[in-house]
Order: structure tokens, then C-alpha cells, then sequence
């Protein structure tokens, strides 16, 4: 994981530490229906430089899902997420489904 991310504004700086990061990419990935994140200390990588984010993550999901379309939800979803919460631009979302429920 990164270290935190520092916005700065005319009016002073924000500073979001890395396990606010993560746990903003956990909560968009399993606002999915079907979808946790695999052990999220370790499952969960995201690599923030100059404003621009990459994400990799593992999935364990519920059985009978549609994979690929969830896993672009989740996708879209985390992309969203720190787009909006921390105005990143976000490279990529990889996505690993690791285990089925």
C-alpha cells in the first residue's frame, strides 16, 4: 500500500492515509451484490502516484453469480469510489476471484 494521499486546495491540505484508502476500496467492492474482499489486509493492493491510482484485488464471491459481470461492477464501483471520495484518477482495477461462497 501507498502512502497517503495529500490534496492540496488553496484553502489547506487534506491528507487520507492508506488505510482510509483501502477501506474506501473495500466498501465500494462489496456495495456489489456477491462480492468480499478476501482478507483485506492482505488482498487488497493500491498504488497512488501524482493523483493516479491502480488497484488489484481478491474476491471471494457468492456462488451462481455471473463472475465476469461482477467482477466489472466492481470494477466500476471502486473506479467511482475514489474518483468521487478523493478525486483520484484511477488507472486500473484488477480484479482476482479467489474463492466461492
Amino acid at each position: 500500500m501507498s502512502d497517503r494521499v495529500v490534496i492540496r486546495e488553496p484553502a489547506g491540505t487534506i491528507s487520507i492515509p492508506p488505510g482510509t484508502l483501502a477501506q474506501i476500496v473495500q466498501s465500494a467492492a462489496e456495495s456489489v451484490d456477491g462480492a468480499r474482499v478476501r482478507r483485506p489486509r492482505r488482498a487488497l493492493e493500491l498504488d497512488v502516484d501524482d493523483g493516479r491510482a491502480r488497484v488489484a484485488l481478491e474476491l471471494r464471491v457468492r456462488y451462481g453469480v455471473v463472475l465476469p459481470q461482477l467482477a466489472r461492477s466492481v470494477q466500476e464501483r471502486v473506479a467511482e469510489a475514489l474518483s468521487a471520495m478523493c478525486g483520484l484518477r484511477v488507472d486500473a482495477v484488477d480484479v482476482a476471484i479467489e474463492e466461492l461462497d
